[in-house]
């Protein structure tokens, strides 16, 4: 009996420490800053992405017009004025959308809603933190097998139409990604975010 209770036992904490391996451990961090090329080629990408997947059955129609834009983002930040000038641009070189300063002079009026500019970082697999050690930074960690994913991130909805008359558009998002496999000495990038 005793030799039948010793191996459960055995068996239940293997069983354990196999399904707490296999669990893995994962993070995110959310980027505050554009401080690198590769942050910034991140987000400019989501925004080219997302602008040109601007549908033609709302905009078409204001071909040849003038359109007030009005955008809105949590910040007033040198990424909101990016998107904006690259939204300008798409309106006017793709439906013909002049864009005006002025809601008087306007036919219709654009009521933008940026609900992500930025970046994330995600790493998912099996890596050993160190931020809890006195004179790491909190980020520190040793990678055993990671997949590290590094994305932009540009999303947006939109009211277009004439005041008080506007069409609501769905939700739009563009993700531009930068994968990268995590090993113990070395990072080897898996996919590149440059375009031809």
């Amino acid at each position: 009996m005793t030799y039948y209770l010793y191996n459960t036992i055995f068996m239940r904490v293997a069983l354990a420490l196999v399904l707490f391996l296999l669990a893995g451990c994962a993070a995110r961090q959310v980027q505050d800053s554009l401080a690198g090329s590769t942050a910034q080629k991140l987000v400019t990408y989501s925004i080219d992405d997302l602008v040109a997947a601007l549908p033609k059955e709302h905009f078409g129609a204001w071909s040849g017009r003038k359109m007030f834009l009005e955008s809105n983002f949590l910040a007033d930040s040198d990424v909101r004025a990016y998107a904006d000038s690259r939204l300008k641009l798409e309106l006017s070189r793709r439906f013909d959308i002049d864009v005006v300063a002025d809601a008087e002079s306007a036919d219709a009026v654009l009521n933008l809603f940026y609900t992500s500019l930025g970046t994330d970082r995600d790493t998912r697999g099996f890596f050993l933190p160190l931020g809890y050690v006195p004179g790491m930074d909190a980020d520190t960690r040793i990678n055993l097998l990671t997949l590290e994913q590094f994305q932009g991130v540009a999303e947006l909805y939109y009211f277009v139409g004439e005041t008080g008359t506007e069409k609501r558009g769905r939700v739009m998002q563009a993700r531009t990604r930068s994968d990268a496999l995590g090993l113990p000495v070395i990072t080897v990038p898996l996919n590149t975010i440059d375009r031809d």
